[in-house]
């Protein structure tokens, strides 16, 4: 299910769906490639454990929501840009600071101020803050992912896309390439929450699609919480999945455990983009790519397409499904009991 549903038995991370990762796209902007869009979508609009709608509220202010690079091969980020929102009677504002080095490195808020409150869209229009050679957009959204409902199912096809009728929260940036640092790069995404001692602490991180099926129980958590420099440590448990869902030989099941991990999405934006080798273009079969890893081409493909809702222009996303626009008087207080803990 992509990055959907990334907590333990398809659940949201620490049982909160504004934690919860989806996708990470990156692509040159059409029509002007010296210029790159990068995206990270979170918090699904219907949970799957429990089942049911989440909260109307988009991001969890008590988070710091953050698109990591790497620009020299380590897998430790060199650049990163974090988005932090507050929540007031009027709706979410968003503040976007860039972080290098060292700052990147850690967690924590810090880093140059780029955006300061920026209105974050509840509605079908897009609200775009424009900051120099940088655009912004962050609100809920269409959900561009699309797979199969027989994904649930052991693959079992039924020709209804599960998402097709469902909702993400969004955060767009459009830069110049040499904002990126170098010319090839390595993307992730990552979200940090405060401890109860106040320290900030990682809860959920991701790039490529559908990781974490991989996983459970306690390497689930384990994995949400580590970095990709240290991802060595999964392969084991990525394998032994990969032997039982597809069949594959030990010896061969590490060696493909290699190729997905660390958990880095390649991107070069003087090349067009492609997934899963050089970055993502929101219509790009993330779903095919996952399910003939796994199944060892025994499956090659759901037959479900793109969305046809993709706006042509930034933010890209296409408009929500439901118009909550309405629900922004309240949601200073929409929520709060799924805050984060």
């Amino acid at each position: 299910m992509s990055h959907h549903y990334s907590g333990p038995n398809v659940s949201f991370p620490r049982g909160d769906a504004r934690l919860d990762f989806t996708d990470l796209f990156a692509f040159p902007k059409p029509g002007e490639p010296g210029k790159s869009i990068l995206i990270m979508n979170v918090h699904p609009s219907l949970g799957v454990n429990p089942p049911g709608p989440t909260t109307a509220e988009p991001f969890a202010p008590a988070a710091l929501y953050e698109i990591r690079i790497d620009t020299d091969g380590d897998a430790v980020a060199d650049i990163a840009y974090q988005v932090r929102f507050t929540s007031a009677k009027g709706g979410q504002t968003a503040a976007l600071r860039r972080l290098e080095a060292g700052q990147a490195a850690g967690t924590g808020e810090a880093g140059q101020v780029i955006v300061e409150r920026a209105p974050v869209s509840m509605g079908r229009e897009t609200q775009v803050t424009e900051a120099g050679d940088y655009r912004f957009f962050a609100g809920w959204r269409s959900d561009p992912f699309f797979f199969d409902e027989g994904a649930l199912n052991n693959f079992q096809w039924t020709g209804r896309d599960f998402f097709g009728d469902k909702d993400i929260c969004g955060i767009a940036l459009e830069m110049p390439n040499a904002a990126l640092g170098a010319k090839e790069v390595r993307l992730w995404a990552r979200i940090a929450i405060r401890a109860d001692d106040g320290r900030w602490v990682q809860a959920e991180r991701g790039a490529r699609a559908s990781q974490t099926p991989f996983l459970t129980g306690d390497q689930n958590e384990a994995y949400r919480a580590a970095e990709p420099a240290d991802d060595a440590r999964f392969i084991a448990a990525f394998a032994h999945s990969l032997e039982h869902l597809g069949g594959f030989s030990p010896d061969e099941a590490r060696r493909v455990a290699g190729t997905l991990l660390p958990d880095l999405l390649p991107y070069d934006p003087t090349r067009p983009a492609s997934y899963p080798l050089n970055g993502r273009k929101l219509t790009d079969d993330a779903a095919d790519a996952f399910v003939a890893v796994v199944t060892n081409g025994k499956v090659t493909g759901d037959g479900i397409g793109p969305h046809g809702d993709l706006l042509a222009e930034f933010p890209y996303l296409g408009p929500p499904h439901t118009d909550r626009s309405a629900m922004e008087a309240g949601l200073a207080t929409a929520g709060r009991a799924g805050h984060a803990r």
